[in-house]
Order: structure tokens, then C-alpha cells, then sequence
């Protein structure tokens, strides 16, 4: 991983308030499109995969802690609310994780550092860096300082397990019609790639996805997202 650690300043670290090894640091921020572009080098995928398992585990035990009435059901619904892709791609914007993360040129163009699937990846891949660099205690507790806050809150990423039926249920808070989806697709048949717009009322908002399907759930999560940052108490 030689000269990959130069993009990744000491402030991430102090930011975090924890001590992670350089070059495990610069390998979480490492997303493949960059390593495509630079020889094949190291990526974040494996962190990623460990730092899952971190996350899971303390969110885990936290919620069995915090909610001792609570059914298991219930616990379960509010650890996939939290250790959503949404809800970490929250958690990256926060700490201004975006800014550290290696791009290929691109991801780089097409606003690859503020994308829900590369933050909240690269979040995973943090929280395995640093139980790989200073053993499990300090990465629960990295996770707990930064998922906390959402543990008390989990009902504003309630839209990231089934953004589309969340859609559903605001058309009908609303009073209004069904969510309308329209998509469009471009790039070769081994490569399209699918926009759709979703819209709500007045309310509409796009996303992209290999998918029609992963295209209108993008979509879906993006118009929950800017409806709850314009109605924090309605969503």
C-alpha cells in the first residue's frame, strides 16, 4: 500500500477520537475503483465485511441493554433502522468521512463521495480498521459514539429497509395519490445503468441503481430523506 497514506491527514483520527494504524486507515478509505485505477492495489471490501460484524455486535448488545422490555421483533427492527445503509451514510456525512475516501476518476465525477452505498461502506471499513488497530473495546466504543444517537432515534431511517412502501404510507399521510415512479436507462446492455424519479405530491426526488428495482428504492430513500429534513417532526 505504498504512498495510499498520504490522503488520509491525522485529523480523521482525532476527529474519531481514537488511535487506528495508518495504513489500515488508509486501506478503509480505499474504495476499488480507486485500486482498479492504481494497479490493482488493496481495497476496503474485507474491512467493510469485518466492520459489519463490529457494527452488528454492538449495536446488538446496545439495543439488548437499552430496551430490556422490548420484544425481539422490535429489536430487530430498530438495529436494521440503524445499521442501515442510509443511516451510516448519515453517520460518514457527519464526520466529514467523504472527503478522506480514495475515488476513481469515475466515482470522482459522477459525485462518488457523497453516495449512500460508498459513505456507509466506508464507515463499516472504519469501524473494522479500528478493531483490526486497537482491539474490540475501542471499536465498540467508536461505533456507540457515532450510532447512539440514532439508537434513541430510529424512526427517521425507518424508510431504509422498504423505502417504497415508507412512500406509500407518506402519499397516504399526505392525502395525496400513490408515488409515481418513472425510469430511464442508459449505457450497454452489460452496462446499463437506471435513473428513476419518484414523486409524491409535490415532493419528487431521483436515484440511480443497477436495477430498475434498486434505481426506484434509491429514489425512494432519497425523497424520505429530504422530506424529513423539511419536516423533522412529520416524517
Amino acid at each position: 500500500m505504498t504512498g495510499t497514506t498520504s490522503r488520509v491527514p491525522s485529523s480523521l483520527t482525532e476527529k474519531l477520537g481514537v488511535e487506528i494504524d495508518a495504513e489500515l486507515l488508509s486501506l478503509a478509505m480505499t474504495h476499488r475503483s480507486y485500486a482498479y485505477e492504481n494497479g490493482g492495489i488493496p481495497h476496503n471490501e474485507r474491512l467493510e465485511f469485518l466492520g459489519d460484524s463490529v457494527l452488528g455486535l454492538a449495536v446488538t448488545a446496545r439495543l439488548y441493554e437499552r430496551f430490556p422490555d422490548k420484544p425481539e421483533g422490535e429489536l430487530a427492527k430498530r438495529r436494521a433502522a440503524v445499521v442501515s445503509t442510509l443511516a451510516l451514510a448519515d453517520v460518514a456525512r457527519g464526520i466529514g468521512l467523504g472527503e478522506h475516501i480514495k475515488l476513481g476518476r469515475g466515482e470522482e465525477q459522477t459525485g462518488g463521495r457523497d453516495k449512500d452505498s460508498i459513505l456507509a461502506d466506508a464507515t463499516e471499513a472504519l469501524f473494522g480498521a479500528t478493531f483490526l488497530s486497537a482491539g474490540r473495546a475501542a471499536a465498540d466504543a467508536l461505533v456507540l459514539r457515532l450510532i447512539s444517537p440514532l439508537i434513541e432515534d430510529p424512526a427517521r431511517y425507518g424508510a431504509s429497509a422498504d423505502p417504497k412502501t415508507s412512500m406509500q404510507e407518506l402519499a397516504s399521510r399526505l392525502g395525496v395519490a400513490p408515488p409515481a415512479y418513472e425510469v430511464t436507462s442508459t449505457g450497454p446492455d452489460h452496462d446499463r445503468r437506471f435513473r428513476a424519479v419518484v414523486t409524491v405530491g409535490e415532493h419528487s426526488a431521483a436515484g440511480e441503481g443497477t436495477s430498475k428495482k434498486h434505481a426506484e428504492m434509491a429514489a425512494a430513500r432519497e425523497l424520505w430523506r429530504d422530506f424529513h429534513a423539511a419536516n423533522p417532526a412529520g416524517a
